[in-house]
């Protein structure tokens, strides 16, 4: 009988030992984008993953990054009539579909006031009154649509960008891939939007909503921690991304209403949604339409949840939506 235990004692230590190497945390971390990515998975190290989500955040950059000539994006911008991958039509349809709902403000057709505003790949203001006046008339997602492979522009100046819903969709490509793989419990986060996939070995995954910063280059700390599980959060705010000019701070938040860089007391939004591509998306919106409109949208999508950080009188205040999680209580 004894001759039997020693054999299976090292069976089941073996069996143990496996089962604790699979259920590690792996993390790989790398640039895309304009912006950082990091990747958490459950499971097995595989060489290969991080090859692939380089070569996935590589293929979407080529089609949608305004920062270099040769992009999808960049190419119908200048005028060349190019037959749409599927991934630019998905996008440019989902696109369309959040600016339907959110009366347009998000839209896909404010590249030239990005540039002209300076949030371009110049980085250069050229604005007057008279500039807005003129550029609007480039600006609103009904002049734009797809006719079989192509997109047709009302009028051949409109230009396209993506920036504000792009990075969600690279986050989904990602866990997407990722589950493909065998690795269904997953978190994502491209440039600080995240999707949350499965659990972190039987536990929720907990992530945090950024406090805002008064200069660009300040230390990140993070605020409000809760957990998350097969959902995504995207954030927007004015506190990074901005040009500062004669003494004025200009932010990258464009209102396709009045082509003017938005000045407003609201500094972020983060926004839950199923996929991070609508979180991202409803996060810029949200950023233009205000804490009152943005919070009658969620009234009326119970798939949204919202949290919003403004500024009363030289201090931070925060208002949430219902469904926003409440925070770990540490």
């Amino acid at each position: 009988m004894k001759k039997f235990i020693f054999p299976l004692f090292f069976v089941l230590t073996a069996l143990f030992l496996m089962s604790c190497n699979y259920s590690k945390v792996i993390k790989i971390e790398g640039g895309a984008l304009g912006t950082y990515y990091k990747v958490a998975y459950i499971g097995e190290e595989k060489a290969a993953i991080q090859h692939g989500v380089d070569s996935l955040l590589d293929q979407i950059n080529a089609q949608f990054s305004i920062f270099q000539p040769t992009t999808l994006v960049s190419r119908l911008n200048q005028g060349e009539d190019l037959e749409l991958t599927e991934q630019f039509q998905w996008l440019f349809n989902k696109s369309i579909e959040v600016s339907e709902r959110t009366h347009g403000a998000f839209d896909i057709t404010i590249a030239p006031l990005v540039e002209a505003w300076g949030f371009g790949k110049d980085r250069v203001m050229h604005l007057d009154s008279m500039v807005i006046d003129s550029l609007k008339q480039l600006v609103g997602y009904q002049r734009v649509h797809i006719e079989g492979n192509h997109l047709i522009k009302e009028n051949s100046a409109i230009k396209l960008n993506f920036n504000a819903i792009a990075k969600g969709y690279a986050v989904d490509q990602i866990a997407n891939y990722l589950s493909g793989m065998g690795y269904p419990d997953c978190l994502v986060d491209v440039g600080g939007e995240i999707v949350a996939r499965g659990s972190n070995r039987g536990k929720p995954w907990r992530v945090g909503v950024q406090v805002p910063t008064h200069q660009a280059d300040d230390p990140v700390e993070t605020d409000y921690v809760f957990t998350i599980r097969d959902k995504a959060i995207a954030t927007s705010g004015n506190y990074r991304n901005y040009i500062e000019q004669d003494g004025k701070r200009f932010t990258h938040i464009i209102s396709p209403f009045t082509g003017g860089a938005e000045v407003s007391s609201l500094l972020s939004v983060s926004v839950i949604a199923p996929d991070c591509t609508t979180a991202d998306a409803y996060a810029t919106a949200f950023m233009v339409l205000g804490i009152e409109k943005s919070m009658e949208i969620i009234k009326y999508d119970t798939t949204l949840a919202a949290y919003f950080i403004y500024d009363q009188a030289g201090e931070y205040k925060t208002v949430k939506s219902d469904r926003f999680p409440d925070p770990i209580q540490r």
